[in-house]
């Protein structure tokens, strides 16, 4: 029992990185239907910003952390207007494969300036343990688990108390009528991938702390992850992708701790086929019929 409830502290501390990165995928899906493969490599961006706040700048951890999440805002914003925007009324598959186009080119550009060797995070927080009963939680893991329950309360505060929430909400029901109701959808599109990506971002920085070591291909297996997650969870549902994200932190978590870590990545992407065959919409998703 000890061992089990250690286990799930660092499935809460996981989860919790998956679902801020979970939300960046469902927000831009459930506006524009996007499936954005890029959105991991802004998650690797982040890291790399709050590496250079504190390492070259000696800035603090929260300076940092703040500092990722207004430069990845910018860049999901420059992203979708000029990778994205000019392919609103192509096909999917086109937009499909830009957005995979668009995570190389940042894997690689990244890659060509600060070189592909790992990088060790500098000791922004204490690494001091605190004894609760039969277990012990990490100053670090109370900060990620914090910090990520204050975002996730801050987006749902954004999208269900605030203008561009309500604005985010018409658009991604239907964008047409939002746009005769007088609501500016390009503004609104830009909103939501500078909001998905400065989650991204302070996904980056604190992965950074939690592993203690980034490179520029980071960003590909826990987007692909946080990606399972915003399925199972329902692509388009904010309270899915949080759910989903602690969902796959826990079963990460278990199946490192109680079998073979090994294979823990394939144990994910098996929960992925199982969901798509069993509930295609995912938990909290909705059948949406299409006419034809």
């Amino acid at each position: 029992m000890d061992q089990f409830l250690q286990q799930m502290i660092n499935a809460v501390s996981l989860g919790s990185i998956y679902a801020l990165i979970a939300l960046g995928y469902t927000m831009v899906y459930g506006i524009i239907k996007l499936i954005n493969f890029a959105h991991g490599d802004v998650y690797m961006i982040g890291a790399y910003i709050g590496f250079a706040a504190t390492t070259y700048f000696h800035l603090g951890f929260f300076v940092a952390l703040i500092l990722a999440m207004t430069i990845c805002s910018i860049l999901g914003v420059v992203i979708e207007r000029v990778a994205y925007k000019p392919l609103r009324n192509s096909t999917r598959i086109a937009a499909l494969i830009t957005a995979i186009g668009v995570s190389l080119l940042l894997e690689y550009v990244m890659m060509f300036f600060v070189g592909a060797e790992v990088r060790s995070y500098p000791p922004l927080l204490s690494d001091k343990l605190i004894q609760l009963g039969p277990v012990q939680i990490g100053v670090q893991q109370i900060y990620i688990i914090l910090i990520s329950v204050a975002l996730m309360v801050l987006l749902q505060f954004i999208v269900h108390r605030t203008r561009t929430g309500k604005a985010m909400r018409a658009v991604s029901t239907d964008a047409d009528a939002a746009q005769l109701m007088g609501i500016r959808v390009d503004r609104t599109i830009s909103y939501t991938f500078a909001i998905g990506s400065a989650f991204a971002g302070a996904a980056g920085v604190l992965v950074g702390i939690y592993y203690n070591s980034i490179d520029p291909l980071m960003g590909i297996m826990p987007g692909l992850k946080a990606f399972v997650a915003a399925v199972f969870g329902g692509i388009g549902s904010i309270p899915g992708a949080m759910i989903g994200g602690l969902s796959i932190g826990l079963l990460e978590t278990l199946v490192s701790g109680y079998g073979n870590s090994m294979y823990r990545d394939a144990v994910v992407f098996a929960f992925l086929i199982l969901i798509l065959i069993i509930k295609p919409t995912g938990l909290l998703g909705k059948n949406i019929r299409e006419k034809v």
